[in-house]
């Protein structure tokens, strides 16, 4: 029956049509019977599975957790690690820099050091070449002023010296030439 059917049927019996909410008795006990028959069915075969299936669900979506759990941690203590790593290179860079630094100063040091022992040698020999030089000179400068002496004394005296009294002579005259230095 279909529902304007029935309307037609309550309005005919005069009872409210607003108030027909119950179906009639029959159909209520086939509905329960049907419904209890569908309960143990469902209860004896269908909800056994459902639950192992949840259950399945339950236990896979577990050690999902767990398996991503583990995975953080590993991944923390990875990151931990790199921090470390990354900790340790810069230490290591900072030493390298430091030892860089000191062996450059001490390189500068050693070039300085270097330079001046090699001034202080070149000065040396400057005073070395100047006093050979100057002995040079003194030297020079006796020959010339024995030269001139025993002329001069030859002119003076109008006569020859002999070579003993000669290197006497120039000896006292140099000797004299010093002491007014």
């Amino acid at each position: 029956m279909n529902a304007t059917s029935l309307l037609v049927l309550a309005t005919a019996e005069g009872a409210d049509p607003e108030l027909q909410l119950l179906p009639a008795p029959a159909e209520l006990i086939w509905g329960i019977v049907a419904f209890a028959l569908l309960f143990l069915v469902m209860s004896r075969y269908a909800l056994p599975s459902m639950n192992r299936m949840l259950d399945e669900r339950r236990a896979r979506i577990q050690g999902q957790l767990e398996e991503a759990e583990a995975i953080r941690n590993e991944a923390e203590e990875l990151r931990r690690q790199y921090q470390e790593q990354l900790k340790e290179a810069r230490a290591r860079a900072n030493e390298i820099v430091d030892q860089a630094r000191a062996d450059a100063d001490k390189v500068r040091e050693q070039k300085v050091k270097d330079a001046e022992e090699e001034a202080q040698a070149i000065r040396q020999r400057a005073r070395d070449d100047a006093e050979a030089e100057r002995s040079r000179l003194v030297q020079q400068l006796r020959g010339q002023v024995a030269a001139l002496s025993v002329d001069l004394a030859g002119k003076i005296v109008h006569r020859e010296l002999d070579e003993e009294q000669h290197s006497t002579l120039v000896d006292e005259y140099i000797d004299q030439l010093s002491n007014m230095n």
